[in-house]
């Protein structure tokens, strides 16, 4: 998992290939239209989305194969958990058409961030995250964008 502001993507990815994430990541305004975004010749996408924070128990914690994922907050702030992968007990099996699998929580997470416009995180294949979480215990309208790097081209340093 790394987590930083947006204007330091090149730092931790500086390859030409994900590029186009940090120029996508900077111009994100409330405006945006939910939806899927083609981002490049790589398969790198984003999906903007707008929803209601939730509690733990209301939440599920995923993890993927093929994709590495960039989370950021448009307009909200939302709390995401981490779990390592290999700790975790699977709750549905590995779906290959939506690249996801569903953990059950263990209980408190080892870390927690709690993400807000101009920061990213980014989810590893060993990573397992809940999203959508609600922060400091209060439902609130969040507006994300999620931007998927095959998982090929998501390691830092290039």
């Amino acid at each position: 998992m790394i987590i930083d502001r947006v204007e330091n993507w090149r730092r931790s990815f500086p390859s030409e290939e994900t590029a186009c994430v940090a120029g996508f990541l900077s111009g994100l305004t409330t405006d945006v239209a939910d939806g899927e975004y083609p981002l490049g010749e790589n398969g790198i996408f984003a999906r903007v989305m707008t929803y209601e924070t939730r509690p733990p128990e209301e939440a599920r914690l995923e993890a993927h194969r093929e994709y590495v994922d960039v989370q950021t907050a448009i307009s909200g702030t939302e709390g995401i958990e981490w779990f390592p992968v290999s700790d975790l007990a699977e709750q549905a099996p590995y779906d290959p058409g939506g690249d996801v699998a569903f953990y059950r929580r263990p209980g408190p997470a080892p870390a927690r961030v709690d993400v807000v416009p101009g920061t990213f995180v980014v989810f590893f294949p060993r990573d397992a995250h809940m999203p959508q979480l609600a922060v400091a215990g209060v439902r609130r309208m969040v507006k994300k964008a999620v931007v998927k790097i095959p998982a090929r081209l998501g390691q830092p340093g290039g």
